[in-house]
C-alpha cells in the first residue's frame, strides 16, 4: 500500500506550491487534499463524500494548515488527536502563522510538528523535501490495523 499525505489545504496557491515542492524532491507520493476542516475530518473518519472509505487506510502523514474555513485547523488537530482511531496519525502543522499563541495551542493539542511556511520558493523546496524525508522515509510508524 502506497503512503499518502493528506494536504490540508485552503489556498490553491499554496496547494500548488506544495505539491511542487514535493515532486521537486522526488516525493512521487499520492496526495490527497482537503480544502477545509470539515473535508479532513470527513476524508479520515470516512463520513460524508467520503462514506465507505476503508478507515485502515489512514494517510502516513497529515499536513495541516491552520487558517481553514468552515472548522479551524486547531479544532481538526484536536478531534484528530481526541479519537482513538486517529489520533497516532503524525500530524504536521503547515502554516504562515508567526502566533507563538499557534504554536504553543497546537502543540498542547497534540501537533507532531510546527513549520512555518518559508516566504521564498527556494526554502520551502527544501523544508518539504526534508518534511518529507522525515515523515515518509525514516519516520516508524505503527502498524497496528487499528491505528493505520
Amino acid at each position: 500500500m502506497q503512503k499518502t499525505i493528506l494536504l490540508v489545504e485552503d489556498n490553491p496557491n499554496d496547494e500548488m506550491l506544495t505539491i511542487r515542492a514535493l515532486k521537486k524532491n522526488n516525493i512521487m507520493n499520492e496526495v490527497i487534499v482537503a480544502r477545509d476542516g470539515v473535508q479532513a475530518l470527513n476524508y479520515l473518519f470516512a463520513e460524508g463524500e467520503h462514506e465507505g472509505r476503508d478507515m485502515n487506510d489512514q494517510p502516513e502523514v497529515i499536513l495541516l494548515d491552520l487558517k481553514l474555513p468552515k472548522i479551524d485547523g486547531h479544532e481538526v488537530l484536536k478531534r484528530i488527536k481526541s479519537d482513538e482511531r486517529t489520533k497516532l496519525l503524525p500530524v504536521v502543522v503547515l502554516t504562515t502563522s508567526n502566533e507563538d499563541q499557534d504554536v504553543i495551542a497546537s502543540y498542547q493539542l497534540g501537533a507532531n510538528s510546527y513549520i512555518r511556511k518559508p516566504v521564498d520558493f527556494d526554502q520551502f523546496i527544501k523544508a518539504v523535501g526534508q518534511l518529507g524525508l522525515y515523515w515518509l522515509v525514516l519516520n516508524e510508524a505503527p502498524k497496528s490495523a487499528s491505528l493505520r
